[in-house]
């Protein structure tokens, strides 16, 4: 699961700001001139994100008038400071946790098919989850009410499930989950193609998912995060697409969302930070195929691209380790 990594809120007036956003979370669509899974964002209910503003917010924001107050979990402008170097036993149980995810992940690829709900896909990532004996790590967290965040088409992050969100046929459906296992939490996300895509989309999830693994390849202790983000931002531009720059990864461990914040673009905003064994980082690109920029919907959660066009999202819980990497959430290991 995303953080916020930048707002700029654009309304008409402080009561229609407050009225329209106070969470930061996801939803799904398409470029189609067919009939198709596409959310047309109405402007007077939502909100653009467009402008450098590294507030250090985890979401959801509460608006008051024009001014932006921080959640009580921030994400903190100096990344050194409060980084987690997890011990063998730590990092074990992260494996656990993160084999849940993979697992939960790996068989929604498998049984999703046109004519199912959003909501048909959140109910059985939380049965499974809790079959393993692990608690979904996202329902509930800063109020969101879902045990996954799923996204069809345009929609970009942490779009609700709903039983009205149903999947067809040339969709591309981003699903987002954790699980909290013994004090930790695993956190990953794949898009999945639904019967026959177009070839804009193929492509752009193709990019999408090799761009994490080019970030990854980053990863090892001595090398940097901008390593990563400059990988990352360069191979998906070489390839005609834009990351967003509005939401970043994280450290994940004993929280959720913890430091430091893992951009996927080059920044000089916040200072560098060295990676060191024992880290674990959730390192989530996410590719659009138009504008960067997102549009917050009325649901208080749900971005979307502004242009209506697709976007891809791939994410991994991530250990640094001396000699390079390991991905926890590994699904070709379950």
């Amino acid at each position: 699961m995303v953080i916020l990594c930048r707002l700029w809120i654009t309304g008409s007036n402080s009561s229609d700001l407050s009225s329209s956003i106070k969470s930061i979370f996801g939803h799904p669509s398409l470029k189609n001139k067919q009939k198709s899974n596409l959310h047309s964002p109405d402007q007077r209910n939502s909100v653009i994100l467009k402008k450098k503003d590294f507030c250090g917010c985890i979401a959801p924001m509460n608006i008051l008038g024009s001014l932006l107050t921080p959640s009580p979990t921030p994400v903190q402008t100096r990344p050194r400071r409060g980084i987690e170097i997890k011990s063998k036993r730590e990092i074990e149980i992260m494996r656990q946790a993160s084999r849940i995810v993979a697992t939960v992940l790996k068989e929604i690829s498998q049984i999703i098919e046109p004519g199912m709900t959003t909501a048909d896909l959140d109910a059985y990532a939380e049965k499974r989850i809790r079959e393993m004996g692990a608690t979904p790590s996202f329902k509930g967290y800063q109020g969101f009410p879902a045990s996954i965040c799923a996204c069809i088409n345009n929609e970009v992050v942490h779009g609700i499930p709903s039983p009205r969100k149903v999947i067809r046929n040339g969709d591309i459906v981003k699903i987002d989950t954790g699980a909290y296992y013994n004090g930790f939490h695993g956190d990953s996300c794949i898009t999945i193609p639904v019967g026959e895509i177009s070839e804009e989309a193929a492509k752009l999830v193709k990019v999408a998912e090799e761009a994490l693994y080019r970030g990854i390849e980053q990863v090892k202790e001595g090398n940097y995060l901008m390593d990563l983000a400059g990988a990352i931002q360069d191979y998906v531009e070489a390839n005609g697409f834009v990351v967003v720059e509005d939401f970043t990864g994280h450290g994940v461990g004993r929280n959720l969302h913890e430091e430091p914040s893992v951009f996927n673009f080059r920044t000089h905003d916040l200072k560098n930070v060295r990676l060191r064994a024992g880290m674990t980082l959730a390192i989530e690109p996410i590719v659009n195929a138009g504008s960067k920029q997102v549009r917050i919907l009325r649901d208080r959660w749900t971005a979307v691209t502004v242009d209506n066009s697709l976007s891809a999202q791939f994410e991994h819980t991530v250990l640094v380790t001396k000699t390079g990497y390991e991905i926890l959430t590994d699904r070709t290991l379950v």
